[in-house]
């Protein structure tokens, strides 16, 4: 510790006196001490992997008897590091990435067996590898996971039971135009509790189509058109690409070539020359 000392003079006396006494006063100056830092608590990091036993099963209900995947030359874009890295499955490795093992590689094959994998917890190489690694994943396999097809399921239930709200309040009109789509010209001779049946079990099947189609505003145009056409009001010529009146055959409308006739022909009824051709069919079909 370093001191620093300061020497005072005083005199004794007149200021005649030849005698004079000198007295050296030491002062101590303590130095300042910082008052440390406290130390910045360190959270360990949270393990985000799950350690459970997992399976992996083939996309689209396939169950050959055995399926093998890729277990070497595969490869994974690390965004953090800014490149592929090589993927391989050794059982003596603790890590999928060739560029993190060290000693002998003792390569794996990786191969589902009736469309499905089990890998125990055991083996979280393997089960990194799949679930987060391979290129396969996703397009190939998928992992099983109970709560997601859960949720899915769940999705699917709702969307039923809306379509099928929405299917039991349609009007007439509106039913045919929906079931055209499905059934073509053989709407217009069901009765009444046959297109409601129909529609019932429609909307229970293909729930997001029906609801997509109940969303479509040119789905009933589509439909008169089809009726005016079925019952000679209209004609469509051989080609799919001109409408004219069944009675003189005036050209009403060509069809562009990249589009559906009925589709082209619900668009026309909206604009005014449209409007009125359609005013004329409605009291000739009534």
């Amino acid at each position: 510790m370093s001191k620093k000392t300061k020497t005072k003079a005083s005199y004794q006396g007149d200021p005649g006196d030849e005698h004079v006494e000198t007295i050296a006063v030491k002062e101590t100056v303590k130095p300042v001490m910082e008052t440390p830092k406290p130390k910045t608590k360190v959270e360990p990091k949270k393990q985000t992997w799950e350690i459970k036993d997992r399976i992996y099963n083939l996309k689209g209900g396939k169950k050959p008897l055995s399926r093998s995947i890729k277990s070497a030359n595969v490869y994974w874009f690390d965004e953090e590091k800014g490149y592929e890295r090589e993927l391989k499955y050794c059982q003596n490795q603790r890590t999928p990435f060739v560029d993190e093992m060290s000693g002998d590689q003792r390569l794996e094959h990786i191969v589902f067996r009736s469309g499905s994998l089990f890998v125990p917890k055991e083996k979280s190489t393997l089960q990194k590898l799949l679930s987060l690694y391979h290129p396969d994943r996703e397009k190939m396999y998928e992992e099983y996971k109970p709560v997601k097809i859960a949720e899915n399921q769940l999705d699917v239930l709702e969307m039923q039971a809306d379509a099928i709200i929405a299917a039991r309040t349609l009007d007439l009109d509106m039913a045919e135009a929906i079931m055209r789509v499905e059934l073509g010209s053989s709407v217009s001779d069901m009765s009444s509790k046959e297109l409601k049946r129909d529609l019932l079990i429609y909307a229970k099947n293909n729930p997001q189509l029906f609801l997509d189609l109940l969303e479509d505003e040119n789905i009933v145009l589509r439909n008169f058109g089809i009726k005016a056409t079925e019952s000679g009001l209209l004609k469509l010529s051989s080609d799919n690409r001109t409408f004219t009146w069944g009675s003189n055959g005036r050209k009403l409308l060509n069809v562009p070539f990249d589009e559906h006739p009925y589709s082209a022909l619900a668009s026309w009824f909206k604009t005014d020359e449209g409007m009125e051709i359609y005013t004329n069919i409605e009291k000739q079909l009534k």
